[in-house]
């Protein structure tokens, strides 16, 4: 796929919407603790922020960016861990300006790149396109931890299909984070965005199948629900064990969220 148009517009206005969340809270609220261990709503803005900080210098300055990722030996989760501290320091209000200057200069960035492109990334180069849809995933995945911690339940709206193919499209990540061997056999998904449309993946007559709704399934590939806690269905005994495994980012798979740990 090679125009970017609609996803980075999509992402545009759902990282938009992490301002929503944040713009009117205190500076007390900011140090509100989130599901993630460890991360207040302060850690989660940050965190953002240096995604698509590094998102814009892959865009802009490929040269760059691939002597940074070089610098820290491909260990992205340190770097990230690392550059954190460099956010959490000072009011809010800083804060939240960074991350809405580093934000909008990474979508510019990205915006600028042909469909045809590639821009480098962590392991493997990406169209910008894909690399948009992983921004849309960051962003559902960080906003969703601070929705969580201030009670708010967020809109989902079918800006959620972007994920959904981008989390098809790395299936296997969650066997990869654990040292197992992806299975050969193609999955059929069928996931209904909140409008009702279908979303369909893989071939129809597949017997390992993935359905449910947009929002659950977004919910299970970013590991902030517990599956059982989810109307994400699986047959066959490879698509019921990817229900346990499924994340939509690399490296570590993280403790995930508990059954019943949230209101449902």
């Amino acid at each position: 796929m090679t125009d970017t148009t609609a996803v980075i517009a999509d992402l545009t206005t759902e990282a938009e919407g992490v301002d929503a969340l944040v713009a009117g809270l205190s500076e007390t609220e900011w140090d509100t603790p989130t599901p993630a261990p460890g991360w207040t709503v302060r850690h989660q803005v940050g965190h953002l922020a240096f995604i698509f900080r590094i998102a814009g210098l892959a865009a802009a300055q490929p040269d760059a960016f691939v002597a940074m990722t070089k610098s820290i030996g491909g260990d992205l989760d340190a770097a990230v861990n690392g550059a954190l501290q460099e956010y959490l320091g000072g009011p809010a209000e800083v804060l939240l300006n960074r991350w809405r200057a580093e934000r909008d200069q990474g979508i510019k960035a990205l915006a600028a790149v042909p469909g045809t492109d590639l821009v480098p990334w962590l392991v493997n180069p990406l169209p910008p396109y894909v690399l948009a849809c992983a921004g849309m995933m960051e962003v559902f995945a960080h906003g969703q931890d601070i929705a969580d911690a201030l009670g708010v339940r967020p809109v989902r709206t079918d800006r959620l299909a972007h994920l959904v193919g981008f989390a098809v499209r790395v299936r296997d990540f969650g066997y990869q984070a654990r040292g197992l061997t992806p299975p050969e056999e193609e999955f059929r998904f069928e996931i209904t965005t909140p409008s009702g449309r279908l979303l369909t993946f893989g071939p129809e007559d597949s017997p390992e199948r993935v359905t449910g709704g947009a929002e659950d399934f977004c919910l299970l590939v970013t590991r902030r629900r517990h599956p059982d806690d989810l109307d994400v269905r699986a047959e066959g005994g490879l698509a019921r064990q990817w229900l346990e495994l499924a994340q939509a980012y690399r490296g570590p798979a993280g403790d995930g969220r508990r059954p019943g740990q949230f209101p449902a």
